[in-house]
């Protein structure tokens, strides 16, 4: 019988499952199911929205999604519409894809301040996600701290500095837009508890702060080291001399005409946000590395401040019916197993870290361990499941409407931009609404 597997969750780990198992067995049936209406995670929800080229990726996910043997099922939400335990009993096979959608937090008094919002929170804000849209993030204040020093912590401090004319071609959301040039902001200051030899920004991520239009990289040279030492595997020696090498371009650089700056400030940590009923400042404390361990020196400084943004990591929400580590925030699994039946993939399995491309391994070993355990399928899975949507009487939204909507968002753009996102699940619906309408009226 027909292997039916349904894939809960429509980003990069969840398609490249669904592509590892169509070329494992071409006959299977695979059902992608998204609480959006919108596919494709943290492609659409979580890379800058300058960086159009990585976004690109959504095209191969494209042709996964319209194989005649897959199905996506968006506007469906597991826990809310439809429980884990009821998929299970409909598919051979469930597969939690899910990825990491919450904050961690800093962990230190005043982190829970007005003021204080985490990096997917605010990303989330400037792309648009239904989540976050209404957020109204305080930009006020000329100085905004993030905490952290990686990919991500890049990407904020470059959308908060760019100049419109530097968005313009992107698909930040115009709300964004308006509140982040309207802003007083001219400098971002990046700190990471440990040095520069820790930092995991990509060399390309990094560089790409040399070349702003209106802001400068500002770090001190007396944080670079000479020479790299401690144990490192032959790749990662390469990239930390890269990042190495750029940074000490950086500590050259003269501003010149350039308004605002972004700092890359090493071996400092957080110890208390200050602030009465909002967030007015944060204290640091300047560490030193041990043994790869950042250790406090007792000296302390304050950096004045109204918003400060967390880029320490996420953590996975649990699902109901599946068991959970929330020490680590991930499902418990024996490498990708939870139960029979059930499969984690992506960072609900083994935590945020790597790129894009990090989950295709994932769904490359969720699809060998779901043939390796079940070979063919008994279950009746997208017949009993749409029985189900039917009975609920739930408004999903399938692929072609998606590409409805996304015909609108890119008929709505500014000249020169990609689209005009939609940031509210209702006007998504509209679309769809007016759609139906408007070939009634035709027929």
């Amino acid at each position: 019988m027909t292997l039916s597997v349904a894939i809960v969750g429509s980003g990069p780990a969840g398609f490249y499952t669904a592509d590892a198992l169509l070329e494992a067995d071409p006959a299977c049936e695979i059902d992608i199911i998204e609480r959006l209406p919108t596919p494709y995670g943290l492609i659409r929800a979580g890379v800058a929205p300058d960086h159009a080229k990585t976004k690109n990726v959504a095209r191969a996910y494209e042709k996964i999604a319209t194989n005649p043997r897959v199905r996506y099922y968006g506007n469906v939400e597991i826990g809310r519409d439809i429980s884990i335990a009821e998929l299970r009993a409909r598919y051979d096979a469930v597969v939690l894809a899910t990825g990491a959608s919450v904050d961690r937090k800093l962990g230190i008094p005043g982190d829970d301040k007005p003021g204080v919002l985490g990096v997917a929170s605010f990303v989330g804000w400037y792309n648009g996600h239904p989540d976050f849209a209404d957020l109204k993030p305080d930009l006020s204040s000329e100085t905004v701290v993030v905490i952290g020093i990686g990919n991500v912590a890049v990407d904020v401090a470059r959308v908060l500095v760019k100049t419109p004319k530097e968005m313009a071609a992107t698909d930040l959301t115009d709300y964004a837009a308006k509140a982040v040039q309207a802003a007083p902001i001219h400098q971002v200051r990046m700190f990471g508890r440990r040095g520069p030899v820790e930092a995991r920004f990509t060399n390309v991520e990094l560089r790409e702060m040399g070349h702003l239009e209106d802001a400068a990289p500002i770090v001190d040279p007396a944080q670079l080291p000479e020479t790299v030492t401690g144990e490192h595997s032959e790749r990662d020696l390469r990239m930390i001399e890269k990042n190495l090498g750029t940074l000490r371009e950086f500590s050259k650089i003269e501003p010149g005409t350039r308004r605002k700056r972004v700092h890359f400030e090493f071996f400092a940590n957080p110890v208390e946000v200050l602030g009465g009923a909002r967030v007015e400042g944060i204290r640091m404390e300047r560490t030193k590395v041990v043994d790869g361990r950042a250790v406090g020196t007792g000296q302390l400084f304050d950096v004045p401040c109204r918003l400060v943004i967390p880029a320490i990591g996420y953590y996975s929400e649990p699902i109901e019916g599946v068991p959970f580590d929330r020490k680590r925030g991930v499902v418990v699994s024996t490498d990708g197993r939870v139960e029979p039946g059930l499969y984690a993939v992506g960072w609900i399995k083994r935590g945020p870290s790597g790129v894009i491309g990090t989950n295709k391994p994932d769904g490359d070993l969720a699809a060998e361990q779901i043939l390796a355990d079940l070979g063919a399928g008994g279950k009746p899975g997208r017949a009993a499941f749409e029985r189900l949507v039917l009975e609920r009487k739930l408004r999903v939204v399938n692929f072609a409407d998606w590409k409805r909507i996304e015909a609108a968002e890119t008929a709505n753009a500014r000249p020169g931009a990609p689209r005009r996102k939609f940031f509210r699940v209702a006007d998504m619906l509209a679309v769809l609404d007016d759609t139906v309408r408007s070939v009634g009226a035709l027929g």
